[in-house]
């Protein structure tokens, strides 16, 4: 059996739209519905321009997580007579439910179980996470999961990598590569911590200026040849 070389010993992950679907509009809709409660596209906008303005917040450490999670929830909470925590919780279960992963995620995470070490950066919540891996399948592929909300700080914050990296026993940086979509947070984090990253730009999306990953890539299929050495 002709051994496969691949290009570094730890490979982290970014979660949302890197290896699992995000879609906002149908998660709100479907937890929304459980609660007897139209939810259409006029509210999804109303919620991003309370919802995107938190994250900007969340990321830049002048807020909490749990800030984020309840404040973006507060106008609805008050219409279903209910608290923005709880809505919060089911918008979390319903996210898990509709969880798929991306064209090509099973196929590059298990390509590279055995060869290298692989880990998960996120900046999402830990009521989402583990159970989006086990219903995935990927629970077993990992080998450690580094979430924002338990770490304190969010990407592109250079102590949730420092964090990582004190995980997995200070490998050398040359050795480990960050992957995501996210070119402010995975990207530019990446390279405040002195490490290999891979942009997954699956939407052509034009590179902001002053980032540079040190490789740039439309699918996950792509990664993956590039990883192993196929191209």
């Amino acid at each position: 059996m002709v051994e496969v070389w691949v290009r570094y010993q730890w490979i982290l992950f970014d979660a949302d739209e890197t290896l699992f679907h995000f879609d906002a509009l149908a998660g709100l809709q479907l937890m929304f519905s459980r609660h007897d409660y139209k939810f259409d596209n006029s509210e999804y906008d109303y919620y991003q321009s309370i919802n995107l303005p938190l994250w900007q917040r969340y990321q830049q450490g002048e807020i909490s997580a749990k800030e984020l999670q309840v404040n973006r929830f507060t106008p609805w909470a008050e219409k279903l007579n209910t608290s923005a925590s709880a809505l919060n919780c089911a918008f979390m279960q319903a996210m898990a439910d509709i969880c798929t992963p991306l064209p090509g995620a099973a196929e590059l995470v298990h390509a590279l179980k055995g060869r290298a070490k692989l880990g998960i950066i996120t900046n999402g919540f830990t009521d989402l996470q583990q159970i989006r891996l086990e219903r995935t399948g990927f629970a077993d592929v990992f080998d450690t999961l580094v979430i924002s909300e338990q770490v304190g700080v969010a990407k592109p914050h250079i102590d949730i990598f420092n964090h990582a990296f004190s995980l997995i026993g200070h490998p050398s940086k040359q050795h480990i590569l960050m992957v995501g979509d996210n070119p402010h947070a995975d990207i530019q984090g990446g390279i405040n911590a002195g490490i290999d990253t891979c942009w997954l730009n699956r939407h052509g999306a034009v590179r902001p200026d002053g980032i540079t990953p040190h490789l740039e890539v439309s699918s996950l299929l792509q990664l993956q040849h590039w990883l192993l050495g196929n191209c």
